[in-house]
């Protein structure tokens, strides 16, 4: 594509184009049921004359998201969810090599950011795909109800829902949202298998350390939890899990980890991940307790999880001692070192979670967004879960992909489990 016909943009370096082009080639060979989907959608047009502005991680995956929405017929607008988390070659291959308008640059500033989000909105969409609510929540803060023309929105994580529901009870969500993140085969998958995994591998990247035989904090064992602490047990480490829920701490400590409050936890710790989708987490009182050369990193969507002001007020000086990682020298010579600017490490120091979950993921956010187009003013507003059947769908198409078979009931099966004469 000439550079003449080329979508408004703003990326790092289009020369980065070819690099990127080949990465989306790698990950689209791991996400086979999003490919058939994208076949169907070449077929059918489900979003032809259809507006979708997307916020979120500019990644491999993402892209071959993207494209299969544009197959379909999609007029799309990619910006990203995090300032960190932007693959800059893949959004110079989306702009140059597939005309997709992509607004996104690794490490680009608060403003920035903001104005990408003014951009995205600008594009009038009819549908949104969100990860985080940062999208539409700006959105509905800038319209009424009589005046907001969108047909419905997706929302990819724990954080954002939490935040569409509130946003709900305040009586300011004026269409469908979905929850993506609700669907099983999103969350049991892509934050146990996904976050478990690439939180680990961003971790490594970035320092360079080994695992085993350090004593490594879980802070939240909600699915991404879980699949940090699993991972990091497969790594040697051993793991301490900290929770405020008695059910998920109690299924913890089944599960053969430490359980124990973070001020205890802080005292013995190495390394501490954080994936609780909550507020200074982490704060003073914890840093002022850690242990010297203490790793400290977020996997939950924001960067609030970690108190960093809290934590520059008390240190003598901050320096940046190599790629992602900040030093706090603090009174006492401890010093704590910070990974990303406690923005999503996975992200941020790796590469986010591997093709073959994400497959599962978008695939969910693909039927979400042609879920809201069929059944289009049919829906309430608020926040709603997909249909069991686009689970079941996306589940079997997966097992097909990796030649696996499964059984099915018999008709003496289902009649029993819908009887209740047959007993004892």
């Amino acid at each position: 594509m000439s550079s003449k016909t080329l979508p408004n943009h703003e990326v790092k370096d289009l020369k980065l184009a070819n690099l990127g082009l080949e990465r989306i080639k790698w990950a689209k060979q791991d996400m086979p049921v999003l490919n058939l989907i994208e076949g169907r959608f070449q077929k059918e047009k489900p979003f032809k004359g259809m507006r979708v502005s997307i916020c979120a991680h500019v990644t491999t995956e993402t892209a071959v998201l993207g494209l299969a929405l544009k197959a379909g017929g999609a007029e799309t607008v990619l910006i990203a969810s995090n300032p960190l988390s932007t693959q800059d070659d893949v959004a110079s291959a989306l702009v140059s090599e597939y005309g997709v308008p992509v607004y996104a640059i690794k490490g680009e500033d608060i403003p920035t950011y903001k104005n990408h989000i003014d951009i995205a909105l600008a594009h009038n969409p009819h549908l949104i795909i969100d990860d985080g609510c940062d999208l539409v929540a700006t959105l509905v803060t800038r319209s009424s109800k009589e005046n907001c023309k969108v047909i419905g929105s997706t929302e990819e994580t724990t954080t954002g829902i939490n935040r569409l529901k509130s946003m709900h009870m305040d009586g300011k969500l004026y269409f469908p949202a979905m929850a993506v993140n609700n669907a099983l085969t999103k969350h049991m998958f892509d934050n146990r298998y996904g976050t478990g995994q690439s939180t680990i591998d961003g971790i490594i990247r970035a320092t360079n350390r080994l695992l085993a035989g350090k004593t490594l904090v879980v802070v939240g064992y909600g699915w991404c939890g879980r699949g940090c602490a699993m991972r990091a047990r497969g790594m040697g480490a051993n793991v301490v899990v900290c929770e405020v829920d008695p059910v998920k701490a109690i299924e913890a400590f089944m599960e053969g980890f430490r359980v124990m409050p973070l001020m205890d936890a802080v005292k013995i710790g190495d390394v501490f991940i954080t994936v609780t989708g909550n507020k200074h987490v982490v704060d003073q009182s914890h840093f002022e307790q850690m242990k010297d050369g203490s790793i400290v990193c977020n996997s939950g969507h924001f960067d609030v999880e970690l108190n960093l002001t809290s934590l520059e007020s008390i240190a003598k000086t901050k320096i940046e001692v190599k790629n992602n990682i900040d030093e706090y020298t603090l009174a006492n010579d401890r010093k704590i070192y910070v990974l990303a600017q406690g923005r999503l490490v996975n992200l941020s120091c790796a590469e986010g979670h591997p093709a073959s979950v994400m497959d599962m993921s978008f695939a969910n956010q693909a039927l979400a967004l042609e879920y809201l187009v069929i059944n289009q003013g049919k829906l309430n507003s608020g926040v709603l879960n997909l249909p069991n059947q686009i689970d079941v769908e996306i589940a079997s198409l997966k097992l097909a992909s990796l030649g696996v078979s499964i059984d099915t009931l018999t008709e003496e099966m289902v009649e029993y489990m819908n009887s209740w004469k047959i007993g004892t």
